[in-house]
């Protein structure tokens, strides 16, 4: 390892209210550099924990390059772990079966037992059916086994949950959530998008689609070279605010949305943490909305105080980042009306995200005037804010007659593929280019284009 990453904290805002306003926005973005290990150096014994869960019920088998597919994309998993990374490998049906280690537990990643963890997931078997909360529950366990600050599991499923009921799953989810994180993958059709959006949500990961089995290998590759690349766990980002103020909410939007705001865990006095989760070298962008009492005409404040905070072994905590969030009041409605443009960049795409969730919802509930209403709404916020690759993936949902106002018909059929491309990719979010700070100051509302 290079040592834990440097972080550095840029507040990105218009700190200029009108009078009576109470509301603060403001972009929080987070960078971290230095800290990321080398693939050919070996990870401090027992700091990062990784576990692969691979659904091996009777639906795998169609068709059977399904299975065979996922068994080379764990291997592949497998071998992109450095030495000494704790592992372990899960079969999920209607139970959960440790497949190796052979006993409870996890090991370290090494040349021998690499070979052996890859053999003993040849001999996997697709038979039985779905309940990815026993996945869930055993993960936690094997993790529990070891005192790895850095833990992040691979799902794999290719059906619904169809083996236990949605409470059973949800408390599930709320028992594991903070012990690890999960990034959640469906291959082929026949999964339930918001079934795994759900868990990959409160579990700081992420969700998506692999339409073809045989690009499960590259995908799961990925995934663990990204896993890999974390030096620094349970990253919490701490927002204080002053008497009379209140957090109304706290959102990653860069790379993917994700709402932190019933995450919040109280640290008196007047001050929230929110989980980030492991971080390597990398930027993350968040929006923050601060409540603050009104005030006159030239009045300034604190509305707020941002901090990157770690956890230490002793319980204490280490502040690594540190930015504020302003409020001044002013009758110059060329300063309070005007948007700062990180601010209106990230609320489009959460916008964009939400109408094209929401369009999908009810196309499929049969509401043709709902669907072609929001689903038109996405083409032209996608058209807006120069976001081809979704508006592609728009264009095979529905036929768009006019991008700029967001005119379109609803396609009478629809792959199943293309459309939970969409929803899955719907969270993904593309960074505004940064200003200089003079020059983001001078910039007007229409600047917000990305």
């Amino acid at each position: 390892m290079t040592g834990a990453p440097e972080f550095a904290v840029e507040v990105y805002q218009n700190e200029y209210l009108s009078v009576g306003a109470t509301e603060v926005n403001a972009i929080i973005t987070v960078t971290t550099t230095g800290g990321a290990a080398s693939p050919t150096t070996a990870a401090p014994a027992g700091s990062s924990a990784e576990v692969i869960i691979v659904d091996c019920s009777g639906s795998m088998h169609v068709p059977r390059t399904k299975l065979s597919s996922a068994k080379q994309a764990t291997a592949a998993a497998i071998d992109t772990l450095r030495d000494g990374v704790l592992f372990a490998v899960i079969a999920g049906t209607d139970e959960a079966r440790l497949v190796y280690p052979y006993r409870h537990d996890m090991v370290e990643a090494n040349a021998q037992t690499r070979a052996e963890a890859k053999q003993a997931v040849t001999k996997l078997q697709a038979n039985g059916g779905t309940a990815i909360g026993k996945w869930l529950q055993l993960a936690d366990s094997v993790f529990a086994t070891r005192t790895s600050s850095m833990r992040h599991a691979i799902l794999l499923t290719d059906g619904q949950n169809m083996h236990e009921t949605p409470r059973q799953l949800t408390r599930t989810i709320d028992a594991v959530t903070g012990k690890f994180v999960c990034d959640c993958r469906g291959v082929g059709t026949d999964w339930e998008v918001k079934e795994l959006r759900t868990i990959a949500d409160a579990l700081l990961g992420t969700v998506d689609i692999v339409a073809e089995p045989e690009d499960l290998e590259a995908d799961f590759r990925a995934m663990a070279a990204q896993a890999m690349d974390k030096a620094v766990a349970d990253v919490s980002l701490r927002l204080w605010t002053p008497q009379g103020a209140s957090i109304k909410y706290v959102k990653q939007v860069e790379p993917t949305l994700a709402d932190l705001t019933a995450r919040r865990t109280e640290v008196p006095p007047r001050s929230g943490d929110y989980p980030t989760g492991s971080w390597g070298s990398e930027t993350r962008d968040y929006h923050v909305c601060v409540q603050v009492p009104a005030a006159a005409t030239g009045e300034k404040m604190l509305a707020g105080r941002v901090s990157l905070v770690l956890p230490a072994a002793d319980g204490s905590d280490t502040v690594v980042g540190k930015g504020n969030i302003l409020a001044v009041w002013t009758d110059d409605t060329a300063l309070s009306t005007r948007i700062n443009r990180e601010v209106a960049h990230y609320t489009g795409q959460a916008e964009l995200a939400d109408v094209i969730q929401e369009g999908l919802e009810a196309r499929k509930a049969g509401d043709v005037e709902t669907a072609t209403a929001k689903l038109g709404r996405a083409v032209k916020l996608a058209t807006e804010t120069g976001h081809s690759d979704t508006a592609k993936l728009l264009a095979k949902v529905v036929d768009i007659e006019d991008a700029k106002t967001g005119t379109v018909r609803l396609k009478r059929k629809v792959a199943a593929v293309d459309e939970m491309t969409l929803d899955t990719r719907s969270s993904k979010t593309m960074r505004v280019r940064k200003k200089s700070a003079d020059s983001a100051d001078a910039a007007d509302s229409s600047d917000a284009e990305s």
